[in-house]
């Protein structure tokens, strides 16, 4: 018989070769040794995470702590799950209860950094990042999470230092290289093009990821060089490869528009919830670098207003509520059923799940740009709720979302990696925004981002108007706002309102022939 710690040991390196097999072997040999092994059901609750079964992994590590409580990886591991559940209650609960100073790792003060973090808590994970820096400073990717932090916080330099470690480190630390290339903008005697080119020179067929990484970065330096065919050319390979290894399916994402436009007369029959809190959400929708993080700032900058970021409680909620079984939050089943939804226990349930982020105000936003298949169905259950939408030029929408190196994990942007897949999506967005325009006119508020950039004084007065807040100057100085901002725009929003976004497509004409014929095809204006 095998040592049980030497097979736990075994176990998890293969875990970290993602040879779960062995893995596995090695747990169930623990297991039957030990029915009350924590460590061997918590190699069981990570083979389970890794295959996307990420109820399951809960199941299993909440088994785990049954016999061992105090198991700070278990602990952390769980709220990683609870994370990916949405179960929000529970996990600020754990993290309250969390013994900290029990901590022995660097990796354990990284893991509840990401944990904070990805809540939007970006305040709480600094000090987590700074410490498993200080245990451990040779390890390139703690590095890289603090000098996220320190970007989403607007400490720019304190970034850029904490990157360059992390290429110190590791020069082939792609995250690092891509980030770094956004912080500023590049000249032609301050950039990082000859140390990319090389990285670049080095990668082999198998680099998918690294490939796409350093395509953004070598894209976004020509494209500040002003050398746009170079920016195109590396951008586009960078985006093909990730492309050949991804599944993304059109068909998913009109099928889901086709069902929002049909369920829309059948939720007119439907009685709306009543409306009996003071409290006001603000949904800003629409696709993503088209302007909603600066409308967020121009609303969280007002006195009675804060901002939640980007939440996935409304689509969470509806899929727990509708009890469909597939793997997908936002699927064509989900929303068919949705139809048949309690809309005041929708409602209720999202008002208390956000009701951490109110801070004493009553008005708080919403940014998730996803929100904007939900709709229909937030009307319905939140009628107090006011629903921003924004939209840019469809040239410049596209080649923004194509230009945007948005995260692996959220396989509901893998539109991007093609820009002919962008330019479909984003005819069945700007359709279902005709529908929503005609059903339901002023309860919405439509907003041009290229209108905000025109007059930001007019747009804004009409917005707050809108939102029924008065006026207040101060929303005009939204780039002194010190929230922080963790989304791709979280360098631009601390700058003074620019225009130089507005018909970017133009120096990239000639490499956009196809995105012409698909909107001339619809007939959208460009």
């Amino acid at each position: 018989m095998p040592n049980i710690s030497q097979a736990i040991k075994q176990a998890h390196l293969a875990l970290a070769k993602r040879d779960f097999a062995v893995a596995h072997q090695q747990a169930m040999t623990v297991l039957q040794q030990d029915p009350h092994c924590a460590d061997g059901y918590f190699v069981m609750a990570q083979i389970a995470y890794e295959h996307g079964n990420v109820r399951k992994a809960e199941e299993v590590v909440a088994r785990a702590l049954k016999f061992s409580p105090s198991h700070i990886d278990c602990q952390l591991f769980r709220f990683q799950c609870w994370l990916e559940l949405n179960q929000r209650e529970q996990l600020l609960a754990g993290l309250i209860a969390l013994e900290i100073d029990r901590f022995q790792n660097a990796h354990q003060f990284d893991c509840l950094g990401v944990i904070y973090s990805r809540l939007g808590m970006h305040e709480d994970a600094l000090p987590l990042f700074e410490k498993a820096c200080g245990l451990k400073p040779l390890d390139a990717s703690y590095q890289y999470n603090l000098a996220s932090c320190y970007q989403f916080s607007g400490q720019f330099e304190l970034a850029d230092q904490a990157y360059e470690q992390a290429l110190v480190i590791d020069p082939a630390h792609y995250r690092s290289h891509s980030s770094l290339s956004q912080l500023k903008r590049q000249t032609q005697q301050s950039n990082h093009i000859d140390r990319l080119l090389e990285q670049w020179a080095q990668l082999n067929e198998n680099s998918v990821d690294a490939y796409l990484h350093l395509g953004h970065a070598l894209a976004k330096e020509y494209e500040d060089l002003e050398e746009y065919d170079l920016a195109f050319q590396y951008l586009t390979e960078g985006k093909q490869r990730k492309s050949k290894s991804t599944d993304y399916l059109p068909e998913h994402d009109r099928k889901n528009i086709e069902t929002i436009k049909k369920l829309m007369p059948r939720l007119d029959e439907r009685a709306s919830a009543s409306e009996l809190s003071v409290v006001t959400p603000i949904f800003i929708v629409g696709m993503p670098r088209t302007g909603t993080t600066l409308v967020e700032r121009i609303l969280s900058s007002h006195d009675e207003v804060i901002s939640a970021g980007e939440l996935a409680n409304f689509s969470m909620l509806v899929k727990q509520l509708a009890k469909t079984s597939s793997q997908w939050v936002l699927d064509e089943e989900t929303l068919a059923k949705s139809i048949d939804l309690d809309f005041q226990s929708l409602g209720d349930a999202y008002l208390k799940s956000t009701q951490r982020f109110l801070h004493g105000k009553n008005y708080f936003i919403d940014k998730m740009p996803l929100n904007y298949m939900y709709v229909p169905l937030i009307l319905k259950a939140l009628p107090q709720a006011k629903i921003v939408c924004v939209q840019r030029n469809p040239m410049d929408t596209c080649l923004s979302n194509y230009r945007q190196l948005f995260s692996t994990q959220y396989s509901y942007y893998n539109y991007a990696y093609n820009l002919s897949d962008t330019g479909e999506y984003f005819v069945g967005f700007n359709q279902l925004l005709s529908e929503y325009r005609q059903r339901y006119g002023s309860r919405l508020h439509f907003l041009s981002y290229e209108n905000v950039v025109s007059d930001i004084e007019s747009e804004s007065q009409r917005l707050l108007e809108y939102c029924d807040l008065p006026w207040q100057s101060q929303c005009l100085q939204f780039h002194d706002n010190q929230a922080p901002v963790a989304t791709a725009s979280s360098v631009q929003v601390r700058e003074k309102l620019y225009t130089r976004g507005l018909n970017r497509w133009r120096v990239y004409e000639e490499h956009l022939g196809d995105l012409k014929s698909i909107f001339n095809d619809n007939h959208i204006q460009w």
